[in-house]
């Protein structure tokens, strides 16, 4: 039976919360924020605009949205209350720090002219019930801009599970045409994919690095490999090129 939303964002907020060395691993996040902050910059967006932030991690996407478009007027939020605090701690922004469920968001919060979020959305249940309650809360004119991860991420993982004839906990993340229908009705959509490739030691290291960075929870309803059938895949996967490729739909909406 696969977890109910509730307690899937409750294990999802847990395991990001405790990722102590997110910072120093997540590579890939400090690349798509660096990506999609520079498609913010070229928005046209107000004099120091209203930002409301979803999933701020330790803050790669907020430190490259300051530097690419300067002052702001910043809500930034996570649904893991440890990440805010790190964040808080880290970032040296005068912000209105909240935990926020980037599902749930109180439409008493206000509205933005920018609503922004980098590698979180893909950890969504609905994500297009998401997008239509955020662009709710969006200013005239105002934005929602995120980084996701798209069709066939880690496709190097899932090929050595296959080759093994086992199923993968990799969710199906959705490709560019599903991403571009999720736009809310009058939104236009924008979206480009990009692959990163990442080198990876071994197998080990690869699994060990999605715990470090808080992305071990599977898709719902999937169930652990028993310990021999883990150890096959690795061993398919250490008898390849030994990377993984994220690959990273940057997407766009804004009126039409």
């Amino acid at each position: 039976m696969a977890d109910s939303h509730p307690r899937r964002r409750a294990r999802i907020a847990t395991a990001f919360g405790g990722a102590d060395g997110y910072e120093a691993a997540a590579l890939v996040q400090r690349t798509a924020a660096e990506r999609l902050a520079e498609r913010i910059a070229a928005l046209p967006l107000p004099s120091k605009p209203r930002i409301l932030e979803l999933g701020c991690g330790t803050g790669f996407l907020t430190r490259a949205i300051d530097r690419a478009i300067g002052p702001a007027r910043w809500t930034i939020s996570d649904v893991a209350p440890a990440m805010v605090e790190r964040a808080r701690a880290g970032l040296g922004l005068d912000a209105d720090y909240r935990v926020i469920d980037g599902e749930a968001v109180d439409p008493a919060i206000g509205r933005f002219d920018l609503i922004a979020s980098g590698m979180a959305f893909q950890w969504f249940a609905d994500l297009p019930g998401a997008l239509d309650r955020l662009a709710a809360l969006l200013t005239p004119g105002g934005a929602i801009a995120f980084s996701t991860m798209a069709e066939r991420s880690l496709a190097e993982w899932t090929e050595a599970l296959a080759a093994e004839g086992l199923p993968s906990g990799i969710p199906a993340y959705p490709g560019a045409a599903a991403l571009a229908a999720m736009a809310p009705a009058g939104l236009a959509a924008e979206v480009s994919i990009a692959d990163l490739p990442e080198p990876q030691a071994d197998a080990r290291a690869f699994l060990h690095g999605l715990k470090t960075i808080g992305a071990g929870t599977a898709a719902p309803g999937h169930r652990p490999l028993p310990p021999a059938a883990l150890r096959r895949a690795m061993a398919r996967f250490d008898a390849g090129p030994r990377r993984v490729t994220y690959r990273i739909g940057f997407c766009l909406l804004r009126a039409r």
